[in-house]
């Protein structure tokens, strides 16, 4: 610490949230950290499944030939579903959760960029569940949170909504 930390340091409780960054974050450690954020096979996604496979569903991953390239679908139902991780796709409840009032207090640097990032994902996916609606899909949609809580429940909303299910 500097002189002025240390002079600050009281000022501080432990456990408080740090400050936000005054400058520009190495590319490298961003790199590192964006390499970490996985598409697929994530746990909330690998929860669900497991939860559906032990009450017998069957299914297929990330077909590509299905518009928005759903994390499960059942072709023969034609039942399309997506596991939405909470910030990327602009879950209200991530930001609460975190302490802050709405999604551009989760970006201290480039916010603007962020938030148009995020509000284009939610528009790509109202424009995927319609597109896939109109072709006669079934489309489900579950919060990462939701089924890290719960996989059991999660499945069930899924069954649920499972066409022709018994």
């Amino acid at each position: 610490m500097n002189e002025v930390d240390v002079a600050d340091a009281h000022l501080v409780s432990p456990g408080a949230r740090s400050p936000r960054r005054l400058g520009p974050r190495d590319p490298a450690i961003t790199s590192r950290m964006m390499s970490a954020v996985h598409s697929k096979n994530t746990k909330p996604e690998l929860a669900l499944r497991s939860a559906l496979h032990a009450r017998g569903a069957r299914y297929r991953l990330h077909p590509a030939d299905v518009i928005g390239r759903p994390d499960m679908v059942v072709r023969s139902r034609r039942l399309a579903v997506f596991v939405d991780g909470d910030l990327w796709h602009g879950n209200p409840a991530e930001w609460r959760r975190r302490g802050r009032s709405s999604l551009a207090d989760l970006f201290p640097t480039r916010t603007q960029w962020w938030v148009d990032k995020i509000t284009r994902t939610v528009a790509r996916d109202r424009q995927v569940n319609s597109l896939l609606a109109e072709a006669g899909w079934t489309v489900i949609r579950v919060w990462e949170s939701d089924v890290l809580r719960d996989p059991d429940r999660a499945a069930t909303q899924v069954l649920r909504a499972w066409p022709g299910r018994p």
